[in-house]
C-alpha cells in the first residue's frame, strides 16, 4: 500500500522550486583610504537603490595608486552595473557609471576624448570645481534624478569638509576628540575592502556620529592614535624650512601612514609642505597649500604633481614611487619644494 502511495506521488511529478530572484550585480570601485572615497560609495548606493530598485548587489572594491595597492582595471569590472568614483578615469566599455572631481582624472588626452564621446549617456560626471566628490554625486542625485540625500547630509557636508580642508583652524583638523575626525583616521589607515563594505553599509542605515562612534571604529582608532602622536614628533624632528616651503623627509624609517595638515600646525608661517615618507610598499610624496597660512595660492599642485605620475587638485596632491625608487622620488620632492618656494 505504501509502494502504490508512492507510485501515486510519483505520477504528480516534483513539487514546483520557488523563484529565486537574480539581483543585479554591481561593482563599485571607489578611492580607497580616503573618506571622501568611502562618502561616495555611500550616496552613490543610496542613488542607484533609489533607480533600480532594491533588487541589487553590491561588490565594493577600495582603489589606490601607490605600489600594492589595487587599481581600477577592465578585470576588476565583473558586474552587471560597474563604477569607478573618485578615482582617474577607465576608458573600458564596461564602465557604465563614473563619478570625480580631480583635476588629473584623465591619464592622457585619449582617455579625456573616450569620456567626451560617452557622457551624453547620462552617467558620466566629471567637474573639477567641486570640492568633493560626494558632493558632486549628492547633487547629480538630487537634480538630475530627483533622489533625496537628505538623511546623507552630515555624510555630505564632512566629506566636503575633510577633502578640501575646510576647517577653521588646522588645530582644528587635527583635533581627534570629535568621532568624525576619529572615522577619517580609521578610514585612511585601514581602507580595506572588507571594512569599506562594512562602513558602507551601516551609514546608509544609521546616522554618521553613530557609526564614527561604534565599538569597531573607536576599537581601531585606538590602535593608531599613538602612531600620529609619533608622527607629530618624527615631523618636528625632520622638517626644514626652505623659503616659504617646510619639506620634511621621513624616509630614515617606514611609516605606517602620512598624516594630514600635521604641518600647517606645527608651522603656520609655512604656506606649502611637502612630505615624502617611505610607507609599507611604497614611497610617497605628498604636497599640500596651507589654506591658514594667510598666503593666497599661486600654484596648481595637481598639474606639478602629475608631470611626475601623480595627481590630485589645485591645493593637494600626491605622487607614487616605488621602494627602489627612494633617490628619484628624493629628487623630485627638492625640485618640487624649489619650484613653490617661488
Amino acid at each position: 500500500m505504501a509502494a502504490g502511495r508512492l507510485k501515486a506521488f510519483a505520477a504528480l511529478g516534483s513539487p514546483p522550486r520557488p523563484r529565486i530572484e537574480q539581483k543585479m550585480h554591481v561593482v563599485v570601485a571607489t578611492h580607497g583610504h580616503c573618506f571622501d572615497g568611502l562618502a561616495s560609495a555611500v550616496v552613490f548606493t543610496r542613488l542607484l537603490r533609489a533607480i533600480e530598485g532594491a533588487s541589487l548587489r553590491f561588490t565594493y572594491r577600495g582603489c589606490g595608486y601607490g605600489e600594492g595597492q589595487p587599481t581600477a582595471t577592465e578585470a576588476m569590472l565583473k558586474g552587471d552595473e560597474n563604477a569607478i568614483l573618485d578615482y582617474r578615469f577607465l576608458p573600458s566599455p564596461k564602465l557604465t557609471w563614473y563619478f570625480d572631481h580631480h583635476r588629473t582624472a584623465f591619464a592622457n588626452p585619449e582617455d579625456r576624448a573616450v569620456f567626451e564621446e560617452r557622457k551624453d549617456n547620462g552617467r558620466y560626471f566629471f567637474e573639477s570645481e567641486y570640492t568633493s566628490c560626494t558632493k558632486l554625486i549628492a547633487n547629480v542625485a538630487t537634480t538630475k534624478f530627483g533622489v533625496d540625500v537628505t538623511p546623507l547630509s552630515e555624510l555630505v557636508r564632512w566629506a566636503d569638509v575633510i577633502d578640501s580642508a575646510k576647517f577653521e583652524s588646522a588645530e582644528q583638523a587635527l583635533d581627534r576628540t570629535n568621532p568624525v575626525s576619529r572615522l577619517a583616521a580609521v578610514i585612511e589607515r585601514y581602507g580595506d575592502d572588507g571594512l569599506l563594505r562594512r562602513l558602507i553599509e551601516s551609514l546608509l542605515e544609521a546616522p554618521l556620529v553613530e557609526v564614527a562612534s561604534s565599538a569597531d571604529v573607536s576599537r581601531r582608532y585606538e590602535k593608531i592614535s599613538d602612531q600620529h602622536d609619533r608622527f607629530v614628533e618624527r615631523v618636528k624632528q625632520r622638517a626644514v624650512f626652505k623659503g616659504r616651503v617646510v619639506v620634511v623627509d621621513l624616509t630614515n624609517e617606514e611609516l605606517e601612514s602620512i598624516g594630514k595638515f600635521v604641518t600647517y600646525a606645527l608651522y603656520p608661517k609655512a604656506v606649502y609642505s611637502v612630505i615624502i615618507g617611505r610607507l609599507k610598499n611604497t614611497v610617497k610624496l605628498s604636497v599640500g597649500y596651507n589654506p591658514w597660512s594667510g598666503v593666497a595660492l599661486d600654484a596648481d599642485i595637481s598639474a606639478i604633481c602629475a608631470r611626475y605620475g601623480g595627481g590630485g587638485h589645485a591645493v593637494v596632491g600626491a605622487v607614487p614611487f616605488k621602494l627602489d625608487e627612494l633617490p628619484r622620488a628624493l629628487e623630485v620632492a627638492h625640485a618640487i619644494a624649489e619650484e613653490l618656494e617661488g
